[in-house]
Parts: C-alpha cells; structure tokens; sequence
C-alpha cells in the first residue's frame, strides 16, 4: 500500500553523506526524512573488504558535531567506521526509513518549486527541498572486452571482494590500479595468492606516511600555495618517496598528484604496502587487458596469462541522471555531480558527498558540505523566499575551463 507524505526536506541515502546531512538537519531544528533502500545505515561500508582503512586521519574525516572517538587509531579501520555511523545515527537522532529505495526524484507540476520523491514501495513524499546523497558508488562499472563471455575462470566486481582467504595459490587478476585495486592486491598477496595487477596508464602514486607525518597534512599545507608552486613541491615529494616504477611496469603522470585531482578528479593512490610487493615480486604489473582468452587474458603488449579469477577494480559512477529528472544537466564530463546547490529548474535539489577535486578526502568534503548545504535550507525557509530563490554561494565547485 502506498503512501503520501509532506516534508520540508528529503535527503536520499542514508550513507555518511545522508547522515550528515540529517544530523545538521535536526540540530537546527528543521525537519526532515532519510529514505534508505537497505535496511541499516552505512550499508556500503558493512560490504566493503575486510583490511580497509580510511587512507585520511581520523581528525579530518569525522561527520559533522561528532569527532571520532578518542581511542580510534589514526587510520579508522572499516569495522570501527561501521560502529561510528550507527553511533552517530544514534546520537543525532537520525532515523531513516529504511527499505525504501528512491527510484525518481521530479519537481511537482505546477511551478510550485516543490520536489516529488517517489520510491519502489509506492511511497511519494513532497518536499520543498531534495539531497542526494547517494554516493560515489552506486553503480558499479564493468567494462567488457572480447572473448569474455568464453573464460573458463570467474569474473567478478570488486564490489563482491571481502579477503584474500578464498584465492589462495590461485592466479587472480586485478583490473585497475587505483586506490581498491592496489589494496585488493596486497591483500591477495598476504594471503599467499598470485596477484597481477593490469594498469592502463600512469599512475600517480604517493606513501600513506612519510617519516610518521600522514602525506594528507602534507598535500593539506601544499594545497595553500599557489597550485604552481605547490605542484612543484609535490613532484619533488612524489619522486623522494616514490621515484621511478617504470621497471615494474608503471610509468609516471605528467600531472603532479594534487593537479591531478584538480583537474581530472583522480585521487592518487595511497600506498600503504602494494609498492614493497611489486618491488619484492609478490604482486606482478601488466599492461591493459586486449581480449580474454578461454584460460586467462592477452594483454597490449601481445603477451599471454593464464589466470583462475578476474576481479575488476574498475570504479563505479554515481549515476544520478538515472533518479533525477533532467539530473544530466549537473552533471560534469565526467558523470559527476558538479554542484552541491543547483539554481534554476532544480532550485532545491542539493548533492552532498560528491566532490572528488578536494585535497584531504571526501569525508572533509562531505562534513563541510552538509553544513552548508542545511544551513541553505534553514535560511531559505525562515526567509519564507521560494526555495532556491536566495543565493547561497554554495555551487563553487562548477569548473569553467
């Protein structure tokens, strides 16, 4: 059975950024409803693998009016993230509604500047304001190549990888060397598997610490320079730390890490072992994959592996424009949102937890953001001003080139 409901505010996704963004929500006063399709907060970070850590310190990353506790280490492990988002939904009050997945998100006919959330279940709630905080990865990307669908062996997203234990002395290749793909094959090597890597391209790669100082308060601090100079410093940096990895098969970018994420909104990779094992021969590099062969894959280079397993590293999209009416408009050449409150048809509509061009991580962005952007709402309606008719100055992440 279907219902009906009003609200002044619905905010989809009940992940870090949906959490926080209520959290903000409630302590000033306004109110509002999480729609969630799972049943628990933070249900991604309950199925990520086993060994992950937050590659930013724990001082950095927390959500809004709630530090990290105290005790945590440095790096927040996944488990301690999974306990901390159920605390923090706790603390603040939050209580989604869970197993409602959203599936359309339309402005109310009529020019009222009202939005219409509809959801699997038959549920419609009306509201004058809309977040998406739907994240990063809700869309897994799977490329395909030719001969796939006559490989003997199991292909599989990262998304379905918990730990290594099930790989042992088995010969898997990881497809894509960013920050998952370089930490699934550390962990597939420290469970005695044999793990290839098949890179693309360049890859930017930067140590998690430097002498004990987290590179983050580093990249931070070089962020404040003007990006010329700060570029500089970084390459200098990367090649001190890092240096040249053209010998084990990865070459290095033009673009300085921190330009990079600027203008590509590629984080570099963290490093926090993978390098040790490609250098010690645990972890082999290939190139791009040109075709699946029955028993394993063919690479650019003409040469030829058997492997057991497949797991693609491969990223994800956010996919917004697939629940937002008319969402292909904000979005960037990327796919990604490029704003956090839009104007015009779609005053009212606001994206938290999508801004991948910041130094120091997407958990600062998100906590920042959901200030902001429940500080706009609030404003907004005690103004009594038509949503979206005041400028809040909070869209500064369009980029003109």
């Amino acid at each position: 059975m279907s219902e009906c409901l009003t609200t002044e505010t619905v905010v989809v996704g009940a992940g870090p950024a949906g959490l926080a963004v209520a959290g903000c929500l409630g302590r000033l006063g306004r109110p509002y409803a999480v729609l969630e399709r799972a049943a628990r907060v933070g249900d991604a970070w309950h199925r990520h693998y086993e060994r992950l850590h937050l590659h930013t310190v724990k001082e950095t990353s927390h959500l809004p009016h709630r530090p990290f506790p105290a005790h945590y280490p440095r790096y927040v492990p996944r488990r301690l993230v999974v306990e901390y988002l159920d605390d923090y939904a706790w603390a603040m009050g939050v209580e989604p509604r869970f197993g409602e997945e959203v599936v359309r998100v339309e402005p109310v006919a009529g020019g009222a500047r009202r939005w219409r959330t509809i959801t699997a279940t038959g549920t419609v709630v009306e509201s004058d304001h809309v977040v998406m905080a739907t994240g990063f990865n809700r869309v897994p990307s799977a490329p395909r190549w030719e001969g796939m669908e006559g490989f003997r062996g199991a292909v599989e997203h990262s998304r379905g990888y918990r730990d290594g234990e099930p790989f042992r002395g088995r010969r898997v290749l990881v497809v894509g060397m960013g920050n998952t793909g370089a930490e699934i094959a550390l962990d597939l090597a420290e469970h005695d598997a044999r793990p290839v890597i098949s890179v693309r391209g360049p890859v930017n790669i930067v140590p998690r610490d430097v002498l004990g100082r987290p590179t983050q308060r580093t990249a931070l601090l070089l962020a404040r320079l003007p990006p010329r100079l700060g570029d500089a410093l970084g390459v200098v940096l990367r090649r001190l730390t890092v240096g040249d990895l053209s010998r084990w098969g990865i070459a290095t970018p033009a673009l300085p890490p921190a330009a990079q994420l600027r203008e590509e909104a590629r984080t570099p990779v963290i490093d926090v072992g993978t390098l040790a094992r490609i250098r010690d021969g645990s972890i082999r590099v290939r190139p791009a994959i040109d075709r699946f062969l029955s028993d394993g894959v063919r690479f650019a280079d003409g040469s030829e592996e058997p492997f057991d397993h497949v797991i693609l590293a491969t990223g994800y999209r956010p996919a917004i424009e697939q629940i937002v009416a008319g969402g292909e408009v904000l979005l960037d050449e990327r796919g990604n949102p490029a704003v956090t409150s839009a104007t015009g048809a779609h005053a009212g509509l606001h994206l938290v937890g999508f801004d991948a061009y910041t130094v120091g991580g997407l958990l600062g962005t998100i906590r920042r953001d959901a200030l902001r952007v429940a500080q706009c709402i609030a404003e907004s309606e005690d103004s009594m001003a038509a949503p979206g008719d005041r400028d809040c100055n909070y869209i500064a992440r369009v980029r003109v080139d």
